[in-house]
């Protein structure tokens, strides 16, 4: 029996290139040398995390300990950010410096014996008061809000969570449909040409020429305002850039060299485009994606601020930073923290953007 290895090497290493030690050279797919060269740049590591964080806190809200995103609670109305001190802590000082107001615009020095004893009947019905929530009776004033409350009495902390969920959710279902349809289109209109791509790219030009925001505001009109309307009309008329970018590269590269060797070994037009042609524009799609999520999410803002986005009780980001704007001037909390979630989670997908745009571009191998 002939020997299988050739001084520790099986045959299929001896098979292989070697490199100047006589070591066989084994191949690296586009896609481990794009993360291998991604792990090399700290801030886009840095915002994978944040966005891979976000994303399992939101999908996760069901089983978090906060209270319900829906539930209201008026007596808690404008209540502040707190550690330490639960809602009935809060309300008792509330009511306290009202009383030492009162008595300070009366003249009086101290506070009336009569402020004193309804002070002492309100700690009272604070500590015992119960409100009952999906069927359970429990002390609605021993309720932490670590980030306040809304104008409702609902803990803000919970709807920026269950925000995330629809926010995230625009930006990626919205991004991905958007993509696709462009890179679709412009793919075949690139590599094809003739009639389709004429007949394609004056689809683009005649779309491009119309208001997109009135598209958009027609399309909800229309069809009814819920969460899956939105998603399919910021989709619809988001893919035109795209398809005109991808054309564009698919036009550069479909003479190129490898692409005839593709023809000459028989592969056929689908196969030399979603598998050669493509994966060649990664980059730049990568680039145009990065930059959607955000663009989506601030357009589903101001769709809500039109009262045709995201309706109550759901929340978003956008229409917590809309009810926030309202209140900012007395109550700064209620505009601070979903514009702090949002900023930091829309900076952390353009790290992340810029980095993946960097990893998958060949002219970038020496950079990183």
């Amino acid at each position: 029996m002939a020997d299988t290895a050739i001084k520790g090497k099986s045959v299929r290493e001896t098979q292989l290139p070697l490199d100047q030690f006589g070591e066989p050279i084994k191949g690296v797919s586009l896609w481990l040398d794009a993360w291998r060269r991604l792990r090399k740049n700290r801030m886009a590591l840095i915002g994978l995390s944040v966005v891979i964080l976000y994303s399992i806190i939101s999908v996760l809200a069901p089983v978090l300990p906060i209270h319900s995103y829906k539930h209201q609670v008026l007596d808690h109305q404008y209540l502040p950010p707190s550690l330490t001190k639960n809602a009935g802590q809060l309300l008792y000082e509330r009511q306290v410096a009202l009383f030492q107001q009162a008595a300070k615009d009366a003249g009086l020095e101290a506070m009336p014996a009569e402020f004193e004893q309804q002070l002492e009947i309100y700690r009272e019905q604070l500590a015992t008061e119960t409100q009952e929530f999906d069927g359970v009776a429990i002390k609605v004033h021993e309720r932490r809000y670590i980030l306040g409350t809304d104008g409702l009495g609902r803990d803000l902390l919970s709807r920026i969570i269950y925000g995330s969920q629809v926010s995230i959710s625009i930006g990626l279902i919205g991004t991905l449909t958007a993509v696709m349809i462009g890179l679709i289109i412009g793919a075949l209109a690139g590599y094809v040409g003739g009639t389709f791509d004429y007949i394609a790219m004056r689809v683009v030009d005649v779309m491009y020429g119309l208001p997109y925001m009135l598209l958009v505001i027609i399309f909800m009109a229309v069809f009814g305002r819920n969460i899956i309307n939105l998603f399919v009309c910021l989709a619809l008329v988001s893919w035109l850039t795209v398809s005109r970018v991808v054309r564009g590269q698919m036009i550069s590269l479909k003479n190129s060299e490898f692409v005839q060797a593709a023809r000459v070994v028989g592969a056929s037009p689908g196969r030399i485009i979603f598998r050669h042609l493509v994966p060649n524009t990664l980059g730049v799609v990568v680039i145009f994606a990065t930059l959607q999520i955000p663009n989506f999410i601030l357009l589903e803002s101001f769709l809500s601020y039109l009262g045709l986005g995201v309706q109550a009780p759901m929340a978003s980001w956008g229409s917590l930073v809309r009810d926030g704007v309202d209140a900012v001037s007395i109550y700064p909390w209620m505009l601070f923290f979903p514009a702090l979630a949002m900023t930091v989670f829309l900076f952390s997908m353009n790290f992340l953007g810029d980095g993946l745009r960097d990893a998958l571009d060949p002219q970038s191998k020496n950079v990183l």
